[in-house]
């Protein structure tokens, strides 16, 4: 069974736990020190965020929200990443990193995703503050 949810002009397609992305957010403020925790051991072997830096196994993040997937300059990424052609909103990055090769079948992100809600809200905190 498919479950959605609606906010404006976007539906979310929802993953295995039924959490609207948007009502999940707007309802409780991501944790950004406990994101950065995350971050640090669950994303930093394969992603940096300071503009400027490397892309490293995944691409840079810096400026991340507001961008198409697919979009870092320099960085080679899957053709099903780059035809996925979403822009990366809070939101979006909520259900994106429940199950990364769910949502980007194809996607070279071997990350098996943030099962729990808070820890997406709190990384997704993290990212907003670490990637302007």
């Amino acid at each position: 069974m498919i479950h959605m949810c609606f906010h404006a002009t976007h539906f979310f397609f929802l993953l295995s736990d039924n959490v609207c992305p948007r009502y999940y957010l707007l309802s409780r403020a991501g944790d950004a020190a406990n994101g950065a925790k995350l971050f640090k051991t669950r994303c930093a072997q394969c992603h940096v965020v300071e503009a400027g830096e490397p892309h490293k196994t995944g691409p840079n993040l810096n400026g991340l929200f507001g961008r198409k997937s697919g979009s870092a300059a320099g960085y080679s990424y899957s053709a099903a990443m780059t035809d996925k052609q979403v822009t990366w909103s809070p939101e979006e990055m909520f259900v994106y990193l429940e199950n990364p090769k769910k949502y980007v079948p194809g996607t070279k992100m071997v990350f098996a995703g943030f099962k729990k809600p808070k820890d997406r809200a709190d990384i997704i905190a993290y990212l907003q503050e670490a990637t302007k």
